[in-house]
Order: structure tokens, then sequence, then C-alpha cells
């Protein structure tokens, strides 16, 4: 779903809806970032993203084998492009630390930024037994099915996610938009409202659930919750793409999918 920092949110929004409307496209990140000890979260600019580079470079050749140093160094790679180094860099620490479950879910999801689905699916499943299930790798793997197009088995794993943590709206959330990818829209509406009434559920739970809403020609309502927690300038870009959208769709549906727009790929 949709990832921090107000920029990357909107370009985000932009990535889910192209994947929605064109019905089957499998290259949007599907599933909210796992968060681990020390990870960089805030986002940065250009120049203060290769000052962190470089310092969680150094720190990672210092000592490849920590999980901290490997974690924030592949973030900043994956930030500025470089998803085949970022891989590199997990694998390398993962293999010191093959039960580090923080290190080898990045590990994951840099290898599902990269394509590589089937290999994400199972260095994922290398996280947790079934005697000792992990739900957040449970909702990476569902959001990794997803990217394969394979929806129905995306949401068992969500399910099972929800039944370790009922009612995690970032689980929730990933259940929602594996619904509207399978062009379920009424339960991915009801899916996505159940995870935005959660106390702790975020900006990109509402924003999904305003995306969904304007998939089924509401576009008031939707604008209406997009408007909720952005700032004034992104909630205007959010508007306009969706504005966009309405616009375009009846060419959509006669011409095939739209021109793809920016895609960033988040953390």
């Amino acid at each position: 779903m949709i990832c921090r920092g107000s920029h990357h949110s909107v370009r985000l929004l932009a990535s889910l809806a192209f994947a929605m409307l064109a019905l089957l496209a499998a290259g949007c990140n599907t599933t909210q970032p796992m968060e681990s000890p020390g990870v960089v979260s805030r986002p940065v600019g250009r120049a203060d993203g290769h000052r962190s580079a470089e310092t969680w470079g150094d720190r990672f050749r210092a000592n490849p084998g920590s999980p901290e140093a490997a974690i924030n160094y592949a973030q900043m790679l994956r930030g500025m492009g470089q998803h085949a180094q970022a891989i590199v860099v997990l694998e390398q620490a993962s293999i010191q630390n093959p039960k580090h479950t923080g290190l080898i879910s990045a590990y994951g999801r840099a290898l599902a930024d990269a394509g590589n689905y089937k290999q994400a699916f199972d260095v994922l499943n290398r996280v947790h037994t079934s005697d000792r299930p992990d739900w957040r790798v449970l909702s990476e793997q569902g959001a990794v099915l997803d990217q394969m197009g394979r929806h129905d088995e995306a949401q068992r794993y969500y399910a099972t996610a929800l039944r370790i943590a009922p009612a995690e709206a970032s689980v929730l959330s990933n259940l929602g938009l594996s619904y509207a990818l399978s062009k379920d829209l009424v339960r991915a509406e009801s899916t996505l409202r159940r995870a935005s009434a959660d106390a702790g559920a975020d900006t990109r739970v509402r924003q999904n659930l305003a995306l969904v809403v304007r998939l089924q020609g509401r576009f008031a309502e939707a604008e209406t919750i997009a408007r909720v927690d952005l700032p004034s300038e992104d909630s205007a870009a959010n508007v306009t793409y969706l504005r966009k959208m309405l616009a375009q769709q009846n060419g959509w549906a006669q011409h095939g999918e739209p021109d793809e727009p920016v895609r960033t790929r988040g953390s």
C-alpha cells in the first residue's frame, strides 16, 4: 500500500490506481513495510539520502553482519533505485543472521521489488515455521502472491495473519487492496473501512480506502476521504490525479491500459 513520505504517498497512490484500473498490474507494491529496530523511516531529500547512504554504507562495510546497518543501507540504496546492490547487501547479511525476522523480511521485499517473486516468497518462508508463524511475514507473503496475480492464495495468507493479529490495520489494508485487485470492490471497501477505523491506522490506509471508493464511481466521497490526512498540496495532487482518472476512464476502457504513472517503490 501507500507508503511513507508526502510526495511518496501521492506517487504510490497513482501506482495503485494504475494497478487497479488496469486490473492486473502486478508490479505495484501491495504491502506496507514491516519495521525493524534501527530502520530509518523518515523521508529524506536527495542530498540527505546520499549522505545517509554513505554513512550506512560505511557502517555496513565495517560490520557486514549487522542487521541494522544492512537494513538501513539497503533501504537507502533502494530509495536511490539501486535495487540489485540492495539485494546483495541484504543477502550477505542474511547469511550471517538466518533467523533475523526484520532482515530476512527486508531481503524478501527487495527481491519482490526486483520482480523475483518466487525467490522472495521462498526467502520469507524461511523466517517462520508452522508452529511459530509471524503475522507480519504472512502479510508480506500475501503481498508477494498479489504481485504474482495469485489473489486467492494471497487472501488466505492475510486471513491466517489476521487469526494471529485480529483487526491489524496493515493486514486489513493489504487484504482490502487484494480484493480490489480481484475486482471485488464492495468487499475491498468494507475491509478498508475496518482498517481505517483502527486507532493505529495511518494515512496510507485511508488513501487506499479513497482509491477504492473512487473506483466505484463515488468521486466526491473519495475526494473527501483523500483530503483528511494529507497536507494541502499533497491532497490537491491526489485529487488532481483522481480527477484525471475520471476524465480518462472511458478512454482506458476502449483502448486498454493508461500510460503508467511514475512509480516510486517504498521501503
